[in-house]
C-alpha cells in the first residue's frame, strides 16, 4: 500500500506544517478592482450564482482536488461533500490512482456522491497515469464510480521530479489527454497543482481539445514545501520551494487563449481574490488547503461559515464594481494594475 501511505503522509504534512510559498505571492495584490461610486443597483439584487458543467451553483467556487485513497480519507471526503451540498458548490476528489491498482479504498471516493447526489463532483487522475494505458475504460470507471460531472488531469512535473517515488515520465501526456477529451463522456479539466500554466501550454491544450484549464498557480501551497518533509536532499527541494507562475499572472496568460474556460486556483483565500480572478478572465475559482485546515480545526460549521463569508465578500466586491452578475465582472474597466506594481 505504498500509494496509500504516501497520500496519508501528504495529507498530514499539508495540515500540520507550513507549506506555503515563502517569497512568491499570487500576484493579486498588484491589481485593484475599480470602485464604482454609483452602482445603480440594490445590493440584494446582486447575483453570485453561476452555471458550471451544466449545473447551477451558488457562487463560482469549487473545493479543489485534495484527498482519497487511504485510511481516513472517507471521513474527510464525506465532510467536504456535506459542506458542498449545504452551500451548493463544486467538489473535486483527490487522485483516483489507487483504484487502478486495488479496490481497498473505493469508499473514500464513492462517499462524495452518496452524500451529495445532485452536486458537481469532479474526478481526478495524474498526468503520468494518462500515458500508462490506451484503455479509456480505466478512466470511464473513475467517472462512473462517483458519477462525475468531469474529470481533472493534474499536471505535477515538479512534484514528480522531487518526490522519492516520483514518476517524471511526461512524454506522451498531451496525446493521452487528447484521447481522453475525444473518448470520455464527461469534460476533461486540465490543472496544475501549484506552479501555474503558461500561455504556450494553454494553447497546446486547447489544440488538443481541452476547454477547461485550472491554472493552480504559485502563491498558495508549495508542493516542493510538502515534499521537503519527505526527501533526504533538503537543499535541492529548497531551491524549488517558490517555483512557478503566480496565479494572477497565469490567469492573465491563459485567458488570452481563445477557447479556454479558466479556473483560478492557487492561493485563493477570500472573496475579493475571487472577484479579481473573475475580473481577469476566470469563470470559476478553486481552493483547497485553506479550506481543509478550517475543516480539520473548526469542523463542518467552521468551514460553512468561512464559505459564507467568502460569498458575502464576493457579492460586496460585485456591488462595489457595479457588477450585477458574475459575467459583469469580466467587462472592461473593472480591474486595473495598481501604481505600486507598475
Amino acid at each position: 500500500m505504498e500509494i496509500a501511505k504516501r497520500k496519508s503522509e501528504h495529507f498530514s504534512i499539508a495540515v500540520e506544517k507550513d507549506v506555503r510559498f515563502r517569497k512568491k505571492s499570487t500576484g493579486f495584490e498588484d491589481y485593484d478592482l475599480v470602485h464604482c461610486a454609483l452602482p445603480e443597483m440594490n445590493f440584494d439584487d446582486v447575483a453570485c450564482e453561476t452555471i458550471f458543467l451544466s449545473k447551477k451553483i451558488s457562487f463560482p467556487l469549487m473545493i479543489s482536488s485534495m484527498t482519497g485513497g487511504y485510511d481516513g480519507a472517507t471521513t474527510i471526503n464525506g465532510q467536504l461533500a456535506e459542506v458542498c451540498r449545504s452551500e451548493n458548490i463544486a467538489l473535486g476528489v483527490g487522485s483516483q490512482r489507487p483504484i487502478i491498482e486495488n479496490n481497498c479504498f473505493l469508499e473514500s471516493y464513492r462517499i462524495a456522491r452518496k452524500i451529495n447526489p445532485d452536486g458537481i463532483i469532479i474526478g481526478n487522475i495524474g498526468a503520468v497515469q494518462v500515458t500508462e494505458t490506451d484503455d479509456l475504460s480505466v478512466f470511464d470507471r473513475m467517472v462512473d464510480l462517483i458519477e462525475a460531472d468531469g474529470i481533472a488531469v493534474h499536471l505535477n512535473p515538479l512534484q514528480e521530479v522531487l518526490q522519492p517515488e516520483g514518476q517524471a515520465q511526461f512524454k506522451g501526456v498531451l496525446k493521452g489527454i487528447e484521447k481522453m477529451v475525444n473518448g470520455l463522456k464527461v469534460p476533461v479539466i486540465v490543472k496544475e497543482v501549484g506552479c501555474g500554466i503558461s500561455e504556450k501550454v494553454a494553447r497546446k491544450l486547447v489544440n488538443a481539445g481541452v476547454s477547461y484549464i485550472d491554472v493552480a498557480g504559485a502563491g498558495g501551497t508549495s508542493w516542493a514545501g510538502i515534499e521537503s518533509f519527505r526527501v533526504e536532499k533538503k537543499s535541492l527541494v529548497e531551491r524549488f520551494w517558490d517555483w512557478g507562475i503566480p496565479t494572477a499572472r497565469s490567469v492573465e496568460m491563459v485567458s488570452r487563449v481563445k477557447g479556454t474556460r479558466v479556473i483560478a486556483s492557487g492561493g485563493i483565500d477570500n472573496g475579493v481574490s475571487m472577484a479579481k480572478a473573475l475580473a481577469m478572465g476566470a469563470v470559476m475559482c478553486g481552493a483547497a488547503l485553506p479550506l481543509l485546515k478550517v475543516l480539520i480545526h473548526q469542523g463542518i460549521e467552521g468551514l460553512v461559515s468561512l464559505l459564507q463569508l467568502w460569498r458575502e465578500e464576493l457579492k460586496m466586491a460585485m456591488f462595489l464594481t457595479g457588477s450585477l452578475q458574475i459575467r459583469d465582472l469580466r467587462r472592461e474597466g473593472v480591474i486595473e494594475k495598481n501604481r505600486s506594481s507598475q
